[in-house]
């Protein structure tokens, strides 16, 4: 039978902190009184993680193990654990062990009340204050103030998702971060609770400032496909209009130029302005057709194609697909 909760867990080169991870896992969990599974994604680790996780299944069939061919990233190990999760409760984690296993009962809790998805907040993070902490405090702003969700931290992946919010839910780039405002957007209710934040002791961490460059990125997507996903030539049609608008005040200014003497008497080949008209006639016209191929590819976007972002070389504890 289907377990109740699904904890899954991307996993990159994390040999030092899996034993005590896995430890601390069965510990919390087991304490829940629910069924459970325990999926570990390793995302093309180099080092013995993927030898310990496939222990941690040998020793207990509630382990459950994808591994990926090479390493494809946090986003895809994510959709990994989502795909794979047969719980009604689905719950990401990350395996450095600065999240706190014990924090799930009190996850649940909040979604007890009510609520479809509940966030972390790592209210007290301990990580480094100018490369980690302070670009994420403003990305999180950034984010909540342009999706209308308001989040203290995105980047927390410690989170409680009911699973009729992900069944449709396709993640590209860095968008795991961004399931509460998809799930907002459906009409889902979220909040967040504070969570403990632990300082990683042991293993490198596999993010830097340039990470908050690509989350600014696919916020940027999110947002076009929020609002213009269905009807891409809105946006690029506004903006063919704004280039036609240009264009014909250039036109116009130039014609004033030569003709009526005002501001001042210039011919056509004196001002940049007749060439400014026809570069913004041409930019116009480019929109437009570019809004009407957006309409087309928008039909065969990826959810149309049904095709996986990573590909796996193994799966421990899985029955097999018919």
């Amino acid at each position: 039978m289907n377990p109740k909760l699904s904890l899954f867990l991307p996993v990159y080169n994390e040999e030092e902190n899996l034993l005590r991870l896995n430890e601390k896992i069965f510990q919390a969990m087991g304490q829940l009184g629910h069924s459970f599974e325990v999926i570990y994604v390793d995302d093309g680790s180099t080092d013995r993680s993927l030898e310990l996780l496939k222990e941690f299944a040998a020793s207990d069939g509630r382990v459950r193990v994808i591994a990926f061919r090479r390493n494809y990233g946090q986003t895809a190990a994510m959709a990994a654990g989502i795909n794979g999760a047969r719980g009604d409760v689905l719950i990401p984690m990350d395996a450095d062990l600065q999240n706190d296993p014990a924090d799930i009962e009190r996850l649940l809790a909040k979604l007890d009340e009510g609520y479809d998805v509940v966030s972390g907040w790592r209210k007290d993070r301990q990580d480094a204050l100018l490369t980690r902490t302070l670009p994420s405090k403003l990305a999180n702003g950034l984010i909540s103030k342009i999706s209308g969700v308001e989040l203290h931290d995105y980047g927390c992946s410690l989170k409680a998702y009911r699973r009729e919010v992900l069944k449709d839910v396709q993640l590209y780039g860095e968008m795991h971060r961004f399931i509460p405002i998809y799930a907002s957007w459906s009409g889902a209710r979220v909040t967040e609770i504070p969570v403990a934040h632990f300082p990683r002791v042991a293993g490198k961490s596999k993010y830097g400032l340039s990470r908050t460059v690509k989350v600014v990125f696919d916020l940027i997507t999110i947002k076009f496909m929020a609002s213009y996903m269905t009807k891409p030539l809105y946006a690029f049609g506004w903006a063919g209009i704004l280039a036609f608008s240009l264009s014909a005040l250039s036109t116009l200014f130039a014609f004033s130029m030569k003709y009526a003497d005002w501001p001042h008497h210039a011919d056509f080949i004196e001002t940049p302005l007749p060439v400014l008209a026809m570069v913004m006639l041409v930019l116009g016209i480019q929109l437009f057709l570019m809004g009407l191929i957006a309409e087309m590819v928008v039909r065969t976007y990826h959810e149309s194609q049904g095709k996986a972002i990573y590909t796996i070389k193994t799966r421990i504890n899985f029955e097999e697909e018919k």
